[in-house]
């Protein structure tokens, strides 16, 4: 292209932003969606919202490290600067040709963020970010650069300026400008600065060597050594305050060999394979870990089924219920936070808004426990890739210095689900059984988003990257550290890459530390739908790696029974209530008590029942010890009845009831003689039941017409409730629907901007909208309708709104103009009362 046919270089970034096209604006909206809430009029409006500095503080904690150093180099450079002067600060005077590759990349992203417009030969990094990034006392560059010659010398005066040009071996001036040019040209001249410094005392070359990376900043005193004389002398260090030298920047320069960084990082850091298994192992274990999740959260909810802790009065768990949560999993106090925040993020677990209230299982538990083991599954997985409660933090500390409860406030952190997917997808670009090093994972992470990590404490993003491998590992996305099929699914990823001959383990499970240089695949966050299709593919591969659920049981001699896998939820629920858990692993052991057969007998259950039902399900006869211990227990239910009186014992047996009244631990019970076969009682009935089961007794409780009472557990449920919503982490990404609208707006809003009118045709200024009388209106708008000219109008509507709009008008009948809008791209009518005033457009208005 000819440079008569070159388009003119932008003035400024609403021009740069003009000239771009619709894909090139939908990529930045997209990536800074904080530009259109709301959606800007036109592109003046939006250039100068992007740069706010809000929305470029936020623009600058995306980029990653080599982008973010590109900006900082632009920072330290001319205002404009050309690619050269760019190139030279990045790659510096040995052409690095790692950053000679990368640095199109980098400056292509800067364009598209708006953070830098301008060609190549005039490139301008805007102006807020110029401000935030530039080196001054109070705020260092991070490149360790300190001010130019000429920032440095702008309170010197001319007498000190010609005393620092003559001792640098230069022709004297009375012109401080020209003197100052003149000792930046010759700190800039790499030939020139060579002699000079050769001419150096060595310790005054040590002074330069410890301040050349930064802080260019040192302290002298008011009679300096000879080794910062030589120095000052000669302009290499510059004043700053009293007792406080620079270094000049084109000093520094010369001496990093024209490096801004000293250490620029084109290339992110690798992820690293830390062992290699054989994909069937890692699908296997991930299969264990997620049956041992659902098996978790099962028991979690059935722990809290009658009525979980109480809620705190600020809201959440306390130490204490945490805790014994903990022991009823049998899993450290951070684990048992996790599984809690889980079950609540899926929306199992809620608080049932009771006076005392507490946490219970929703109704949408029990919907969960009808689902397929797969479906469950995947319904706990997709709800923690989208949460943003933080389980991790729990037992930390919040600004204002509470301790962070689980289920409590002040657990949401933003970046959370961002970081999941993101470990999740440099995962998935491993080889097919590759787990990484943990500390590459973090490495990674640290330069793809290298502000946000280093300006908060402790690197939240590390640490929500460590907690979101440790999850994945209890959840069973990953199996032994590496991605598993299921898990690969979850995130809607092809195929793994082939291993390379490294990467082969040499037997089963074997560990390797491989190392990959590949780039991982990039995976960007799925829509809800696309979510529920790739939860839907995830459950369809962890299925078949399930256990089937059993339907029968081993009965031992011992009063034990054992469960070889997962059992049929009826046959489980009714274990769970004729047998405790003794232990759990592979396989499942309970034992049957006096205590535990008492229980299902209270439930309604008759021996017989129980002995039908042991048959029924054991693959093994009924040992005779479970039989007569049921038989036993049957024999003595229900011999002693409970009522209220306040309480009352009676029995038909008053041997029994003498017995009672001899017995020391009945003390307590308040208990006195009304007849031969009745007791009274202080205690009430359900303390009366507890203290004679506690001596040994099997009473049974009975309704006032002396009829049984059969005691059944009931699960206690919230009322419906949602799961909680993830908090975002600032405006959500449009989709492709409002960002073909907000685009189309942009564009109509700016066409009525920027169109050309005719000179003294009324225009307003400052953008203002035209003023024009009623007959004026009229008459111009019926004139348009002949001639068919576009005109540009103001416009009010009934919310008092003001906008500029082109439209093409076609009638104009009863105080109504009905016209084609180029703003709007479609025929509406406008009452005429509500046009501000009109012009009409130039003759070459495109």
């Amino acid at each position: 292209m000819s440079t008569e046919d070159r388009p003119p270089a932008p003035r400024s970034l609403a021009e740069a932003l003009r000239a771009r096209g619709d894909a090139s604006l939908g990529a930045l909206l997209r990536s800074r969606p904080d530009l259109i809430t709301p959606v800007p009029t036109d592109l003046t409006q939006l250039a100068t919202r992007a740069g706010t500095r809000a929305s470029v503080v936020r623009a600058l904690e995306r980029l990653d490290r080599f982008a973010l150093q590109t900006a900082e180099a632009l920072a330290v450079a001319a205002d404009p600067a050309a690619y050269g002067e760019l190139l030279g600060l990045m790659a510096g005077d040995d052409a690095d040709p790692a950053v000679v590759a990368a640095l199109p990349h980098a400056l292509d992203l800067l364009r598209e963020q708006a953070l830098v417009w301008g060609d190549d030969d005039r490139l301008r990094l805007v102006r807020t970010a110029r401000e935030l990034l530039a080196p001054s006392p109070q705020h260092p560059s991070p490149t360790g650069l300190g001010p130019t010659v000429q920032e440095a010398t702008a309170g010197m005066s001319p007498g000190r300026i010609q005393e620092i040009v003559t001792a640098a071996g230069l022709a004297s001036t009375h012109d401080s400008v020209s003197a100052v040019t003149a000792l930046a040209g010759l700190f800039t001249d790499r030939a020139r600065m060579a002699a000079l410094l050769a001419d150096a005392p060595a310790d005054s070359l040590d002074v330069l060597e410890r301040l050349v990376w930064g802080p260019p900043y040192g302290q002298v005193t008011a009679d300096p050594a000879p080794r910062l004389r030589w120095l000052l002398d000669r302009g290499l260090l510059l004043p700053t305050a009293p007792g406080t030298v620079v270094l000049p920047r084109e000093v520094a320069l010369h001496l990093r060999r024209g490096l801004a960084h000293r250490a620029p990082e084109p290339v992110p850091p690798v992820v690293e394979t830390a062992a290699v298994h054989r994909p069937q192992v890692v699908d296997s274990a991930a299969a264990g870990q997620a049956y041992t999740a659902l098996a978790t959260v099962e028991e979690l909810l059935k722990d809290w089924d009658e009525g979980g802790p109480a809620v705190l009065r600020a809201g959440g768990l306390s130490v204490r219920d945490l805790k014994r949560t903990a022991v009823a999993l049998d899993v450290p106090e951070p684990v048992a936070a996790f599984w809690v925040e889980l079950a609540y993020a899926a929306g199992l677990i809620a608080s049932d808004g009771e006076a005392d209230e507490r946490y219970a299982a929703t109704p949408a538990y029990d919907e969960w426990l009808e689902l397929p083991a797969a479906e469950r599954w995947s319904r706990l997985v997709t709800a923690w890739l989208a949460a943003t409660r933080t389980a991790g933090l729990v037992g930390g500390r919040d600004a204002k210095d509470r301790t962070l409860s689980a289920l409590g406030p002040g657990l949401d952190r933003s970046a959370a689900p961002e970081v999941r997917h993101r470990v999740l997808a440099l995962l998935a670009g491993l080889p097919e059984g590759a787990a990484p090093a943990a500390g590459s994972v973090l490495a990674r992470l640290r330069w793809e988003r290298p502000l946000r990590g280093d300006r908060r404490e402790d690197d939240l993003r590390g640490r929500l990257a460590e907690w979101a491998l440790s999850e994945a590992e209890q959840l069973g996305v990953t199996g032994r550290g590496a991605l598993s099929a299921q898990g690969r699914a979850l995130l809607g990823a092809p195929a793994a890459p082939a291993p390379g001959p490294e990467a082969e383990p040499s037997g089963p499970g074997d560990k390797l530390p491989v190392h990959h240089h590949h780039r991982p695949t990039t995976l960007t966050a799925l829509s809800p739908a696309e979510q529920a299709v790739a939860s839907a593919a995830a459950a369809r591969l962890l299925a078949p790696l399930l256990p089937e659920p059993l339907d029968h049981v081993l009965l031992q001699a011992d009063l034990t029974a054992v469960a070889p896998g997962p059992l049929q939820r009826p046959l489980a629920d009714m274990l769970g209530v004729l047998a405790d858990v003794e232990s759990k692993g592979g396989a499942t052991v309970y034992r049957f008590t006096p205590g535990s057969v008492r229980r299902a007998l209270d439930a309604g259950q008759a021996a017989s029942d129980l002995h039908a039902f042991l048959a029924a399900h054991s693959r093994t006869p009924v040992p005779q010890p479970l039989a007569y211990l049921i038989d036993d227990v049957a024999r003595r239910h229900g011999h002693l009845r409970v009522g209220a009186a306040s309480a009352y014992v009676r029995c038909d047996d008053d041997a029994v009831l003498s017995e009672i009244l001899a017995d020391k631990r009945a003390a307590g019970l308040g208990l006195r003689r009304l007849a031969p076969t009745v007791l009274a009682a202080q205690a009430d009935p359900a303390g009366l039941l507890e203290g004679l089961r506690a001596m040994g007794f099997a009473p049974a409780a009975e309704s006032a017409e002396g009829d049984v009472l059969i005691t059944r557990a009931l699960a206690h449920r919230t009322p419906p409730r949602t799961a909680p919503e993830p908090v975002p982490d600032g405006p959500p990404v449009p989709d492709d629907t409002l960002l073909a609208a907000a685009l189309r707006a942009i564009r109509a809003g700016d066409l009525a901007s920027t169109t050309p009118r005719k000179p003294g045709a009324a225009p307003a200024a400052n953008g203002e909208l035209p003023r024009t009388g009623a007959a004026e209106t009229l008459a111009t708008m019926q004139a348009a309708v002949l001639t068919g000219e576009a005109l540009w109008i103001g416009y009010v509507n009934a919310e008092g709104a003001a906008s500029q709009r082109v439209i093409a008008p076609i009638r104009v009948e009863g105080g109504f103009v009905t016209a084609y809008d180029h703003t709007a791209d479609e025929v509406r009518t406008y009452p005429l009362h509500r046009i501000t005033g009109v012009a009409e457009l130039a003759d070459d208005a495109g």
